[in-house]
């Protein structure tokens, strides 16, 4: 499982002109399944994303001191699955570690409700669905978040 954490000020995202997900300050979430990926990826990545201390405290100091949840922040969630894209050879990506879509939604929608159990608002995209993100990041913070299937 790959996830891009992206600490943001704003952050939304559009289906076909309608904006389906939207939230203020917090994390954006670009979320890749793998083939491989189980709970033991989904509750490992979960507790990471919110547990993570990427924000400042509020002296507006410039250290880490807070986390997502501490702060009471939002999550948008966007599956992705060129996040497995293997550029290495050729001219196109190959995506053969990404999941087939059926058990890439299935755990997208594991890792959703998994977050929402915290008590934050999360927003999501729409799986498979041509989307466009609009992200204010704040920083910037983008990190790569990664756990291989043991």
């Amino acid at each position: 499982m790959r996830v891009i954490i992206q600490r943001v000020k704003s952050s939304q995202v559009t289906v076909n002109g309608e904006i389906i997900g939207k939230i203020g300050r917090g994390l954006n979430l670009l979320v890749g399944i793998a083939d491989t990926d189980t709970d033991v990826e989904l509750d490992w990545m979960a507790r990471k994303c919110l547990e993570l201390r990427l924000f400042p405290d509020e002296e507006g100091g410039d250290r880490w001191q807070k986390s997502v949840q501490e702060i009471g922040g939002e999550l948008l969630v966007v599956s992705q699955f060129t996040l497995y894209g293997d550029c290495r050879k050729g001219r196109r990506p190959s995506f053969d570690r990404s999941a087939v879509p059926s058990l890439a939604q299935d755990l997208y929608a594991r890792f959703v409700t998994k977050l929402r159990s915290s008590g934050l608002t999360v927003e999501t995209g729409e799986f498979g669905a041509m989307m466009q993100v609009v992200i204010e990041n704040d920083g910037p913070v983008t990190l790569l978040l990664e756990r291989e299937a043991s």
